[in-house]
């Protein structure tokens, strides 16, 4: 069922970008695998009541993955699959980056790097000091991860032991200006959010019952925070995007978004 509802989530995006005509497809394209697991397994919420105090919060801190995001509450029944094309258009509920106070379902708008993920670390702290059942999940890009508030906020974390707060770093090894590792290196990655405190596991990105199986085993964790890594490939699923670095944002044809539907629904057949 998670495999379905990542490759619907990965169609709603690839067909909401493609009939605008131009967007952040790469880094939307990564994320469906650990969306569907999120909101359509994990996280206690409810699309009838998106304010109820007691829901879980989920924190798209690498907010030009909105698309993505969009898809997967539209689905998840936030609002209609109508309102994925209103994407970025005039007078959207529905912005390029996410924005709380026009989504229904979105916890925090984000997109300035390193912000959203500054915002959860403070939602698991309130959580915590609440003594609140509550659970904080949140996504950071691995460009997003160059930024000193990140770790700012990592090392508070840690200090405080949010064991509430469950992170992902969405690692598809590529930024709007090139390879990650030829920008600014991230290497290695699992020991830096140990030393900053952290539980750390490394996944498949696109394998739904690793995620499921990798959060289940952060949610033991109650003494520190976790951070899963997701192995992943920037522009999944979209056969004139995948793997490549100008994905970032880029402008997409009427038969580009067509044919990349259309071969998903042939491997999903």
């Amino acid at each position: 069922m998670l495999r379905k509802k990542a490759h619907e989530i990965r169609k709603y995006t690839l067909t909401s970008i493609g009939k605008l005509g131009v967007g952040h497809i790469g880094g939307s394209l990564s994320l469906p695998e650990v969306l569907a697991v999120l909101y359509f397994d994990v996280m206690n919420i409810d699309p009838a009541d998106p304010k109820k105090p007691d829901r879980d919060r989920f924190v798209l801190s690498k907010g030009h993955g909105g698309p993505a995001l969009y898809a997967t509450l539209a689905l998840r029944g936030y609002f209609g699959l109508d309102w994925l094309d209103t994407l970025n258009r005039p007078n959207t509920n529905l912005p390029s980056h996410c924005d709380m106070n026009r989504t229904p379902g979105v916890d925090m708008t984000t997109g300035s790097l390193g912000q959203g993920f500054s915002a959860a670390v403070g939602m698991a702290v309130a959580g915590k000091l609440d003594r609140s059942p509550v659970r904080v999940y949140t996504i950071i890009g691995d460009g997003e991860s160059q930024e000193g508030q990140v770790w700012e906020a990592a090392m508070l974390a840690g200090s405080r032991r949010l064991g509430n707060l469950i992170a992902f770093t969405d690692y598809n090894k590529m930024q709007l200006d090139g390879y990650i590792e030829e920008v600014n290196g991230l290497y290695p990655l699992d020991k830096k959010w140990e030393a900053f405190g952290w539980h750390v596991q490394s996944v498949d990105g696109h394998d739904v019952a690793a995620i499921a199986h990798a959060i289940d085993n952060a949610q033991k964790i109650t003494d520190r925070p976790s951070m899963i890594l997701l192995d992943t490939v920037k522009g999944k699923g979209g056969y004139f995007c995948e793997n490549q670095v100008a994905s970032h944002n880029m402008n997409i044809t009427g038969e580009m978004w067509q044919k990349a539907v259309a071969l998903l629904d042939e491997e999903d057949a």
